[in-house]
């Protein structure tokens, strides 16, 4: 009997029907057939179609015609049906250490590119390493933290690098991330999920290091930064701030670690040599610096609350009962921060966000040899849009895709990559900036 050939799509959405799948859907439906989008299929997948229906339903007033796909973390064949239909899957569906795994091998097996809005450092690194040689072998490029986690990080990083002009070179880059909004902010509750169960997994993240080969280190002019103190007072940007425990600095430099080894970035897999050049030059104007990241806020208060919830997760995310009590009961533990059915629409709008990159470094990369030396220049820049996780999320996860669509002989073959190694020499930041996320260059002195 002939096999049935089934229809394919140029993206598939899994987890379509979940908080944040159908804030991708509206997005995704801005780009369905518009002129100059390379977006011209579109199919969503999930466990049940009459959800997948009604998250259909509220991300579009005219209910386009759009195809469903039935698939199921726990129902392999299903994913591997997904996969084969699909150029492209995004999937929405968290904590991705429980249900991301199965869907990264079904699109590393048929060979289809994928991206995920994942923020867990020990799922992407435990990917990397199970799939990445067999997704180069099969030309699929897997390619996680395609959201709000971190692509203002890795972008805003390299935006800030850009602004050091040789021979000045930067040596520290401080992130501050302020959420602002005139209503509640709250919190995807997959996050908080993700979270916790990452608390719980701490040690299974350090023994993955250990047992893997150790990443190039970049050559970063200029002395090691020292550790200043737990709450830190920004006087420039009138903030208060304290260390945020987020994949953003881990994804960095895995990207900064990529870049070591390649310096001219990774080729595409059908490039032009001109591609190749543009490349080479984008990449020569990104220079490494030490990254971390801080949640700040206007008030000291504020930052006592951060340390309140962290200290909650950290204390009981660590045995089962604690994870429990802080997944049954989110909004008590993180005062109204995360609760179970999410914000509302008008919490959503109200929101924003301000990530300011504070960069230290020297005038002159000669300065930075000299053993006593202290930074002498500062620049800070700035990332801004809307809200993280129903907004900026979709917003940069489906600019991400319709450049895999159209770009993507000048992408690498294939691979478990990071999304600064991948879409950093792309025109990924100009896009942002046609859709509500800025980038300025605040101050240099």
């Amino acid at each position: 009997m002939a096999e049935v050939q089934l229809p394919t799509y140029d993206i598939i959405i899994f987890g379509a029907s979940g908080f944040t799948g159908k804030y991708v859907i509206r997005e995704a439906l801005k780009f369905l057939d518009s002129p100059n989008s390379s977006l011209k299929t579109l199919a969503l997948a999930g466990r049940n179609s009459s959800k997948l229906a009604d998250a259909l339903k509220w991300a579009s007033t005219s209910h386009p015609n759009i195809p469903f796909v039935i698939a199921d973390t726990s129902d392999p064949p299903s994913l591997r049906r997904m996969a084969s239909q699909a150029k492209l899957v995004l999937n929405c569906v968290g904590p991705f250490r429980l249900y991301g795994e199965p869907v990264v091998a079904a699109c590393v097996e048929a060979g289809c590119d994928y991206l995920d809005i994942c923020g867990e450092p020990e799922f992407m690194e435990r990917m990397e390493a199970g799939y990445h040689e067999k997704a180069v072998e099969k030309g699929s490029l897997v390619v996680s933290a395609c959201g709000f986690d971190s692509i203002p990080a890795e972008l805003g990083l390299m935006f800030n690098s850009r602004q050091w002009v040789s021979p000045a070179v930067p040596n520290q880059v401080e992130a501050y991330l302020s959420l602002e909004s005139d209503k509640r902010i709250v919190g995807n509750f997959g996050t908080f999920e993700s979270a916790v169960l990452g608390v719980a997994n701490a040690d299974k993240l350090a023994e993955l290091r250990r047992s893997r080969p150790r990443r190039s280190r970049p050559l970063i002019p200029g002395p090691a930064p020292v550790k200043g103190s737990t709450i830190e007072h920004q006087k420039e940007l009138g903030l208060w701030a304290v260390k945020l425990p987020s994949a953003d600095a881990i994804v960095v430099r895995r990207t900064l670690s990529a870049l070591t080894d390649n310096p001219k970035g990774l080729q595409g897999v059908n490039e032009d040599p001109e591609h190749a050049e543009k490349r080479a030059a984008f990449w020569s104007t990104i220079k490494p610096a030490h990254f971390g990241v801080k949640i700040a806020t206007k008030n000291l208060l504020g930052v006592l609350g951060f340390i309140a919830v962290g200290l909650s997760i950290g204390l009981l995310g660590s045995f089962s009962f604690g994870r429990w009590l802080l997944l049954k009961f989110p909004s008590i533990f993180t005062f109204g921060g995360f609760r179970k059915k999410g914000p509302t629409e008008e919490e959503v709008a109200s929101a924003t966000f301000k990530m300011w990159f504070v960069g230290y470094g020297f005038s002159d990369a000669s300065l930075a040899s000299q053993g006593s030396a202290k930074p002498d220049t500062e620049i800070i820049t700035r990332v801004m849009g809307p809200e993280i996780g129903y907004l900026t999320t979709p917003i940069i996860l489906i600019q991400c895709a319709l450049i895999v669509l159209k770009q993507r002989q000048n992408l690498p073959e294939g691979g478990i990559l990071t999304p600064g190694i991948v879409f950093g020499p792309t025109d990924l930041q100009d896009r942002l900036q046609e859709n509500g996320i800025s980038f300025d260059l605040i101050s240099e002195k």
